[in-house]
């Protein structure tokens, strides 16, 4: 008998690096169906799957696959569906590679089976092709719940307790939903109308959004409880306030928070103007101050604005990097150009006010710091001038103070964030829980998505008494 040909991990065809750097198309193409089922087939089937351990909200993981091998895609996406609501999201930008994938049997002799590819497939194929099919609706509690928020979190609340009976209404303060997947991520990572997709498909569940609502400013959550009839309250507010350096000229014109520039691309479609209303900053030369997926995400969209340089301005190495590989390699084959181990120290701005040039000194890695990755040092003497003229700062978000400012009984860490239970969501105020952002500081979709999970157990107990 000839021996069983070894099939290795299925590439992901894209554009051509060149090619998308100028423009704002998604830049994966996605698996085919022949391509899906021979990467499916390299799954081990294990009876005891440690991907499964590596995901947040415990998708099926070897089901949904095996249904894919054997070309049943309406059956990979019911059971992709049944404990995520946002699976063609979490396929593209769930950090599969240190969660799911991580843990593959496979991956301990070979590259490890592209589950993240393979949650893409399955829930573009029902978008695309197979229709969207309405799962089983518990009977009707009446317990109403109010959500906070449209993010991951939120949305993944929502979906969960509308299907256990509970009416749901999602108060969102931008005017679409999505939370981060409509305003920080490009549409080149994540296309609007895959997140729009998804946001429909709840409200064909039953969900209720109300947008323009700023929970805090227009009703406080005691309202919500006390006059509108909240059983219980979900607060998914997020982190978007914007973390600065605190070094001199910062205020100077063409300095843009991460979170500004990113909204008026992502969310106000500034690309597009004249055709849409937002005006932004096309720099020429760009630093971009961080190392996370967020500075990705900024320098890209720099070189699609028409950038003849995009730098990332990061104060450690490549391997203390926080942003996922892909997105980082991505960011390299496009001609972003990485300062590595440099700090900028002062912006400097010309005689109308406008940024011209960073002040940054050279950096080297000491010991660990408290966070256990290596502390970076100032190298004396080391001090040079980079020529920019427009700088975003892209180093981190802290969480929107405003419900805990108005809600005494919520009670907040040093950071500012919600505390709350970590296996429940339960924070300090009767009936009301937490999770995603708000509660971690900023972290991933998925582990937003994750506390969504078990906030929405909790919540379901509590409403019936449990």
């Amino acid at each position: 008998m000839a021996p069983k040909e070894k099939i290795l991990r299925q590439p992901m065809p894209e554009q051509e690096p060149k090619v998308r750097a100028r423009n704002f198309e998604e830049v994966p193409f996605g698996y085919s169906k022949e391509t899906a089922m021979k990467e499916a087939s390299r799954c081990l089937q294990c009876k005891k799957p440690k991907c499964r351990e590596g995901c947040p909200v415990e998708v099926l993981i070897p089901d949904f696959i095996g249904k894919i091998a054997e070309g049943d895609f309406a059956a990979a996406a019911r059971i992709l569906k049944d404990k995520n609501s946002l699976p063609a999201v979490c396929g593209r930008v769930c950090p599969q590679e240190s969660q799911c994938e991580v843990k593959c049997v496979v991956g301990k002799k070979e590259e490890p089976v592209a589950i993240g590819r393979l949650e893409r497939f399955a829930a573009d194929w029902e978008r695309n092709e197979g229709g969207v099919t309405i799962p089983p609706i518990a009977a009707k509690t009446g317990k109403k719940v109010a959500v906070i928020g449209a993010g991951p979190a939120g949305l993944t609340v929502a979906g969960d307790l509308i299907k256990k009976g509970h009416e749901v209404t999602v108060f969102e303060a931008l005017h679409k939903p999505g939370g981060v997947l409509i305003y920080g991520i490009p549409e080149f990572r994540l296309p609007k109308a895959i997140v729009q997709a998804e946001v429909d498909y709840l409200s064909s569940l039953g969900v209720r959004f109300v947008m323009n609502s700023v929970i805090g400013k227009i009703r406080s959550v005691h309202e919500l409880m006390e006059e509108d009839g909240y059983d219980a309250v979900f607060v998914g507010s997020g982190a978007g306030l914007p973390n600065f350096m605190k070094i001199p000229g910062e205020n100077l014109n063409g300095v843009y928070s991460a979170n500004e520039y990113l909204t008026r691309n992502n969310l106000m479609k500034a690309y597009l103007f004249p055709g849409h209303d937002t005006p932004i900053a096309r720099g020429k030369r760009v630093a971009v101050l961080g190392g996370g997926n967020v500075a990705m995400d900024a320098a890209r969209t720099a070189l699609r604005l028409g950038a003849d340089a995009s730098m990332i301005v990061y104060r450690r190495s490549h391997d203390e990097m926080p942003a996922r590989a892909e997105e980082s390699h991505h960011a390299e084959e496009e001609g972003v150009i990485f300062h590595l181990l440099t700090n900028p120290v002062e912006l400097v701005g010309d005689e109308d006010g406008k940024v011209r040039a960073m002040k940054c000194v050279k950096m080297r890695l000491g010991e660990p710091d408290a966070s256990g990755r290596r502390k970076p040092e100032v190298i004396p003497g080391s001090e040079f001038e980079l020529e920019v003229d427009t700088v975003v700062v892209a180093i981190g978000n802290s969480p929107n103070p405003l419900i805990p400012a108005t809600t005494s009984e919520i009670h907040t860490s040093k950071w500012g964030t919600i505390i709350a239970d970590e296996a429940t969501g339960k924070t300090t105020m009767e009936g009301v829980y937490a999770g995603g952002d708000v509660v971690t500081g900023a972290a991933t979709v998925i582990l937003a998505m994750g506390a969504g999970r078990k906030a929405a157990d909790a919540i379901d107990k509590y409403l019936k008494g449990a």
